[in-house]
């Protein structure tokens, strides 16, 4: 086992993903869900993150070249569907459809953010994406792109770790401390949004 090459893979996919950052945005995006369902969205953001990652990781230049997608151009419309969230964050359209949901639980789901925003582009977004098909062109044979699989599922592991505590962290803030905490997660999920936008168009028209 090469720790020389798993500890920069690690930390890459651990800056990059940030589970610890992503706990609060985890708690705002899932504000109403109980303990359970909150356990159940966190799986399967993760699972469908896993999947994605894996996939890109294998065939992700061949999946983007066939479609005559860029990454850049992935970027931007990830960045863009991004920071429609964080309107709905911003202008409390999440908070009131969990409100009515209180109200008439019989009649509305939880709304389930498993697919999106949290699997992509929080977990497996392009950033992330570009990593898996980077760290494993860099690997050597079959042992070293198993290495690198292994990396991202410790990853992965941590961020589901951070999601299931998060129902500790929603008692500690409480409600107030909530609303607090999706208004400063929705400045910077449009921040980070924009940010996406940006790298793309930089990449896009300039080759940066």
């Amino acid at each position: 086992m090469d720790w020389s090459v798993l500890i920069p893979a690690f930390m890459t996919l651990f800056v990059i993903i940030d589970p610890i950052g992503l706990a609060p945005l985890f708690v705002a995006l899932t504000q109403g869900a109980t303990a359970k369902q909150r356990r159940s969205i966190g799986i399967r953001a993760v699972l469908i993150a896993l999947g994605i990652l894996t996939l890109f990781g294998l065939v992700g230049d061949q999946v983007l070249s066939f479609v005559g997608i860029s990454m850049p151009a992935f970027r931007i419309a990830g960045g863009l569907l991004l920071f429609l969230t964080a309107l709905e964050m911003l202008f409390e359209k999440r908070t009131k459809r969990r409100g009515e949901h209180a109200e008439h639980p019989e009649h509305q789901p939880v709304e389930d953010p498993s697919v999106f925003p949290l699997a992509t582009p929080l977990l497996a977004g392009p950033g992330a994406i570009t990593s898996m098909i980077l760290l494993i062109d860099q690997s050597e044979g079959v042992a070293g792109m198993a290495m690198m699989f292994g990396v991202l599922i410790a990853v992965l592991g941590l961020v589901l770790f951070f999601f299931v505590m998060s129902t500790a962290m929603e008692k500690l803030l409480g409600a107030t401390g909530i609303n607090v905490v999706t208004r400063l997660m929705g400045m910077l999920l449009a921040a980070l949004s924009v940010q996406f936008v940006a790298d793309g168009i930089k990449a896009l028209f300039f080759g940066a």
